[in-house]
């Protein structure tokens, strides 16, 4: 590992006195730990001070100074790692903490989670992405919250309703919002629980990285169009009656889209296009419990990051994951592509540059699903 890497430890990493000559980091509630046995007050102090603001040759020589055995620090920073306790971070990646303690604080507690499975960090990628959220729905809110307050950059809202008593839901809009423009009130919430966020939608000719479809979308939806057409990955976050929906997540060309939902719920019902033209002819009352609506805006919000700073494999890519009340266990159903739509095939236009290589490679290629 480079001296020049700059080692940071979540800062609520537990740091366990075990006996007076041991500290134990982390290993409570099933994750990896490690047993330090030397100088256990020297040892919690350099742990507590790895922040990421130093290079790893800093940190050795502050604790070569205060009397540690640098080669033994090395060791243990070596040991930390390979138990994936350590992040390690790009000076720029604390670019955004400069604005005082307090987003410092946030920054530090967010940076462990934007890891890739290499252990890499991503949060330069999050931080550089730009979401657009459609609808300030009782999860759409939510779910802008969310991304912003785990480090998405750019997060805007679109909606030019005006907030009624039933969208008020805890972490989203406020009773007290009752009236105004929805725009502004979810930009407010937004704001609330990541204040350096940048609320803009994207300049003009500027495309998104992702846009979250916040309330029922027909496939046949202009707007769906229009994103499958300019190649925008998309995904559907909505409570549809007590249900919570996410996914499927398209990416267009590589994945199946909304349209082949469609096609298949046709073969399973011929009914269904006149039924789903009834789901989405305009906007319902407020629906789902808080509970269900924020378990919704939670799984969604994972998806989102999960798709754009590569940290996991999205299950909603060709899919749909649902949340069932009152347990809201999580039910993924597949929706793989449709052989009469053709929307990853030769004949759509391919995906925007540097957005398929964030999928693992299963997921370039769908099969078929269950």
């Amino acid at each position: 590992m480079s001296d020049a890497t700059h080692p940071l430890l979540p800062p609520g990493t537990p740091l366990l006195r075990r006996s007076a000559d041991a500290v134990q980091v982390g290993g409570i509630d099933g994750a990896d730990g490690l047993l330090v046995g030397s100088d256990p007050d020297a040892v919690t102090a350099l742990l507590r001070g790895l922040d990421g603001r130093r290079a790893q040759r800093a940190v050795l020589a502050d604790a070569g100074a205060a009397g540690l055995d640098p080669g033994s620090v090395a060791d243990l920073l070596a040991a930390l790692r390979a138990a994936g306790a350590l992040v390690d971070v790009e000076a720029a990646d604390l670019l955004a903490a400069d604005a005082g303690p307090a987003a410092a604080v946030r920054t530090a507690a967010e940076l462990a989670a934007a890891r890739d499975g290499t252990g890499s960090s991503r949060w330069h990628a999050r931080r550089g992405a730009c979401v657009v959220v459609e609808g300030a729905t009782r999860v759409g809110v939510p779910v802008a919250a969310l991304l912003a307050a785990s480090g998405v950059g750019r997060v805007s809202v679109r909606d030019r309703g005006v907030v009624a008593a039933g969208d008020a839901v805890p972490g989203g809009l406020t009773a007290g919002d009752e009236g105004r423009p929805r725009g502004a009130a979810a930009a407010d919430a937004v704001r609330r629980a990541a204040p350096l966020t940048d609320l803009r939608a994207p300049a003009p000719g500027a495309l998104p990285d992702l846009v979250v479809l916040a309330r029922p979308w027909a496939a046949s939806d202009p707007l769906v169009a229009g994103l499958r057409d300019a190649g925008v990955a998309h995904l559907v976050a909505a409570v549809r009656g007590e249900t919570g929906v996410v996914g499927p997540l398209v990416v267009p060309g590589v994945t199946s889209c909304l349209r082949c939902a469609d096609l298949h719920r046709r073969d399973a019902d011929p009914a269904w296009p006149v039924l789903a033209a009834q789901l989405t002819a305009a906007d319902g009352p407020p629906s789902g419990a808080a509970l269900t609506c924020w378990a919704t805006a939670l799984a969604a919000a994972q998806q989102a990051l999960a798709y754009l700073d590569g940290s996991g494999s999205p299950a909603s890519l060709s899919a749909v994951v649902e949340l069932h009340p009152p347990d809201l266990a999580p039910r993924l159903r597949r929706w793989p592509p449709h052989p009469a739509c053709g929307c990853t095939g030769t004949g759509r236009p391919p995906t925007r540059a540097g957005r398929a290589d964030r999928l693992p490679s299963a997921a370039r290629t769908p099969g078929r699903g269950q």
